[in-house]
C-alpha cells in the first residue's frame, strides 16, 4: 500500500520524546518554548503560541481579533471545514470567495469584487482567512492590499505550509497578515501527533492568544487587577480554553524542525518526478506561481475529462484498488449539509466546484521512493484507460 500522506519518524525524535517523558515535565514545560521559538527562528515571526490542533490555533486566532455575533468571516471554499468553522465557533457568520483555477487559492479578484459588492450592502468581513492550498502560498500581497483598503483583519491558513516561501521569503513571517496558522497533524510537512501553532508579530495579540490557548489564566502581574496573594496565585483574567500542548508533543516538534528543509527539498524533488513520469497524461499537473516557493504538502493531480472515457470517481476506485491511497483535498465546504442549511448551494462557487469534480490528491510523501513513484504513475495510468 502507497498511502497519499505520512509521518517521517527517526530514532531521534523517539529519543526526544523519551527524554521529555524522563523528565519533570510532560505538559507546560520549557519544550513548548523551545519549540516555539524553533518556529519562529525559520520563519522571522515575533511571538508563537503552540497548541494542541491548527483547529484551535483557527479558534484563538479569530477571538484574539475579536470576531463575535455580527462580524463576517470569509474564506475559501476549497478547504477543510475549521477554516470556516472557526468563525462560527465565535458566533460570526461565513461567507466564501472563489477560487483561482490555476493556484486553486483565494482569488484576489474575486475577493475585490465582492468586497465592492459587501461595502455598499454594508456587510464587509473584519477577517479573511486565504488558505495555502497543497503548501503553496495565496496572492498575499494582493490579499494584504484589499484588507489596507478595507478595513479586514488577515489570517493566513498555513496549515499546508510551512517550510515554504512566497516572494523568497519564509511563510510564517507575518509581513501580510496579522495571525499566520500551523498544523502538525501526522501527514503534515513535520509534524507533533497533533499539534498547530499560530504565529504573530505583535505583542498584544501574542498575550491574547497566550491567554486564550490556557483557560484565560495568567501568572503574569502585569496583567492581573489584583494584588497578588502569594507565590501560589494566579488569575482568570478571560475565557480561554485547555488548548494546550504537551511538551511530548513539543519535543517530537523541535526534532522535526531541524529536518524541515531537507523535507520541504524532497517533496519537491518528488514533485519534478512526477512532473515527468505524468506530462503525457490527460491530467492537469500542479502550476507554481513564480512568487511562490510552495511547501508541497500535497501534489494534486486534476483529470481532463474531456480527453478520457472514464469517470473521476472510476479513476480514484480503480487506484485504490491497486493501494494507490489517493484521497480528495477537498469538497467544497459550502456543499456540506450542514452549510447548505445556512442557505449555501451548488452553483454558488464555480471554480471550486469544478476542482472538485476532477481533483485527486495522489501520494506524496518523503519515504516514497523513485520506485513508488513510477508504481503510481503506472496505475494512473492504466485507470485513466491508456
Amino acid at each position: 500500500m502507497i498511502p497519499y500522506g505520512r509521518q517521517d519518524i527517526t530514532q531521534a525524535d523517539i529519543d526526544a520524546v523519551i527524554a521529555v517523558l524522563k523528565s519533570v515535565n510532560l505538559t507546560q514545560g520549557p519544550t513548548i518554548e523551545e519549540f516555539e521559538r524553533s518556529v519562529m527562528a525559520h520563519t522571522g515571526a515575533l511571538h508563537a503560541v503552540a497548541v494542541n490542533s491548527a483547529t484551535s490555533a483557527l479558534h484563538i486566532a479569530c477571538l484574539a481579533l475579536d470576531l463575535g455575533p455580527g462580524d463576517w468571516l470569509w474564506t475559501t471554499p476549497n478547504t477543510f471545514v475549521a477554516s470556516a468553522n472557526c468563525a462560527l465557533y465565535c458566533g460570526a457568520k461565513v461567507e466564501f470567495v472563489d477560487t483561482d483555477p490555476h493556484t486553486y487559492n483565494l482569488c484576489p479578484a474575486k475577493l475585490e469584487a465582492k468586497l465592492i459588492a459587501a461595502e455598499k450592502a454594508g456587510k464587509l468581513p473584519k477577517i479573511v482567512v486565504p488558505v495555502h492550498l497543497t503548501g503553496q502560498a495565496c496572492d498575499m500581497a494582493a490579499i494584504h492590499a484589499l484588507g489596507g483598503k478595507y478595513g479586514f483583519k488577515i489570517i493566513e491558513d498555513a496549515s499546508h505550509a510551512i517550510g515554504g516561501q512566497y516572494k523568497g521569503e519564509p511563510i510564517g513571517n507575518g509581513r501580510y497578515s496579522d495571525i499566520t496558522v500551523f498544523s502538525f497533524h501526522p501527514v503534515k510537512i513535520i509534524t507533533t501527533a497533533e499539534g498547530g501553532m499560530a504565529l504573530t508579530n505583535s505583542a498584544e495579540l501574542a498575550t491574547r492568544l497566550g491567554l486564550l490557548r490556557s483557560h484565560g489564566i495568567t501568572r503574569d502581574p502585569t496583567l492581573m487587577t489584583e494584588p497578588i496573594h502569594g507565590p501560589w496565585y494566579y488569575q482568570q483574567v478571560a475565557l480561554g480554553f485547555n488548548y494546550r500542548m504537551t511538551d511530548m508533543q513539543a519535543a517530537l516538534g523541535v526534532s522535526q524542525m531541524t529536518r524541515l528543509n531537507d523535507y520541504v527539498k524532497r517533496r519537491h524533488d518528488i514533485a519534478k518526478r512526477y512532473n515527468e513520469l505524468l506530462a503525457a497524461l490527460p491530467l492537469t499537473l500542479p502550476w507554481q506561481h513564480p512568487d511562490s516557493y510552495s511547501a508541497y504538502h500535497l501534489y494534486v493531480v486534476r483529470l481532463r475529462l474531456d480527453k478520457i472515457r472514464v469517470t473521476h470517481r472510476q479513476v480514484f476506485e480503480a487506484l485504490r484498488a491497486k493501494d494507490i491511497m489517493v484521497n480528495l483535498h477537498y469538497i467544497p465546504v459550502h456543499t456540506q449539509p450542514f452549510y447548505q442549511k445556512m442557505g449555501f448551494k451548488q452553483g454558488d462557487y464555480p471554480d471550486a466546484e469544478q476542482y472538485y469534480r476532477e481533483a485527486i490528491s495522489i501520494p506524496m510523501h518523503v519515504n516514497l521512493t523513485d520506485k513508488d513513484l513510477q508504481i503510481v504513475a503506472n496505475c494512473l495510468r492504466e485507470a485513466i484507460g491508456l
